[in-house]
């Protein structure tokens, strides 16, 4: 195996071996306390532009599975490609051995040309991480690279499809906002049996008939999604039922007047504990984000609808009198775990309500 490095922009140095491709990348390193489910984490858009640090410390020893399409989407993974910049783990598999393993996660990576280092401390770098937060870095190979931060560019434009895709021929309309979806959301609808209209980041949906609005998770910034704001900021002067997960959180808090923050280092992992606001209820989620809405902003009208129960940030946001809500964990979970799987059919109870008013 090669030697590579990791590089921090602090100047922290750590030395490792190569497996993926062979070359350099650049990015936001990140964390994930994730014990699982790495084919899932690395083809979530939501991790688009970032160097993703695994802190369990075996990774590779189940491979990676097959593709399986289901409505012309995949059964496995939760998009069509690796989108993470780079992979960091401690101790990386050479062998592999599950029975629906297809291929090695060192082969994988190759494939998309995709980096990954192992062989380092990733006790010691996560500390880092936790302690000055987030850092840009790069996997050096035998070419040096330039840091560089994705932040400052427009994720989900990189990430959401270009046209507008159509699913399933259930009983009610929804319009799903692609900023960065994760395959298993539109899986958690389609088990639902509605018909799904999935739209790219910048399309204005309010030309459209539909029955609820779906908002979906993303990578980067919320600021820059400025042509998804302001269409949602008009479906907000309607009553057609609106729910937003990750990103989607973030967006309905911009739409609705609140402001949005990053977070020193991000919450990824399956074991994040959220309270729903009022009441003693607790549920253990999938997260992977790294800003947030700031409650405190936010009109009157409006409310926090989850807590996250390690650092009091908001998990989630509700409209007090119209059907808007949103989630800045993950309910389809893929991954796990599926706790709060429940809230699409409370998005759906919503919707039939809605139509059965009118």
């Amino acid at each position: 195996m090669n030697q590579v490095k990791l590089i921090l922009e602090d100047g922290t140095e750590l030395e490792g071996e190569s497996f993926g491709a062979y070359t350099s990348a650049a990015g936001e390193v990140v964390f994930s306390t994730a014990m699982t489910g790495y084919p899932e984490n690395l083809t979530d858009p939501s991790f688009a532009g970032q160097i993703l640090v695994l802190t369990y410390p075996m990774v590779g020893n189940y491979g990676v599975p097959g593709e399986e399409l289901y409505e012309s989407i995949s059964r496995i993974f939760e998009s069509d490609k690796v989108h993470v910049a780079g992979l960091v783990v401690n101790y990386y598999s050479q062998e592999h051995s599950h029975w629906h393993a297809a291929k090695s996660l060192g082969d994988w990576l190759k494939e998309y040309n995709i980096p990954g280092i192992c062989g380092v401390d990733t006790r010691l770098l996560t500390k880092k991480l936790r302690e000055k937060g987030a850092l840009l870095g790069k996997i050096v190979a035998e070419e040096d690279i330039p840091m560089h931060d994705p932040n400052l560019e427009n994720l989900v434009a990189q990430v959401s499809p270009a046209g507008v895709q159509h699913y399933g021929h259930g009983q009610h309309k929804i319009v799903l906002v692609d900023c960065g979806t994760k395959t298993n959301i539109i899986r958690c609808f389609l088990e639902r049996d509605v018909e799904l209209i999935r739209v790219p980041w910048d399309y204005d949906f309010t030309q459209l008939d539909y029955d609820g609005l779906f908002l979906s998770n993303g990578p980067g910034d919320p600021k820059m999604c400025q042509a998804t704001i302001k269409h949602l900021q008009k479906a907000l002067q309607q009553d057609k039922p609106i729910f937003g997960i990750c990103l989607g959180s973030q967006l309905m808090g911009l739409a609705a007047g609140g402001d949005t923050f990053k977070l020193k280092y991000g919450h990824r992992s399956h074991n994040q504990p959220v309270k729903r606001t009022g009441t003693q209820r607790s549920y253990i989620t999938s997260q992977n984000h790294g800003f947030a809405v700031d409650p405190k902003t936010l009109p009157s009208e409006w409310t926090m609808l989850f807590e996250n129960l390690n650092d009091g940030t908001c998990e989630g946001i509700q409209h007090q009198t119209k059907p808007f809500f949103s989630t800045q964990f993950h309910p389809e979970a893929a991954g796990g775990p599926q706790d709060t799987e429940f809230l699409f059919d409370d998005f759906l109870k919503a919707v039939a309500a809605y139509k059965a008013a009118q």
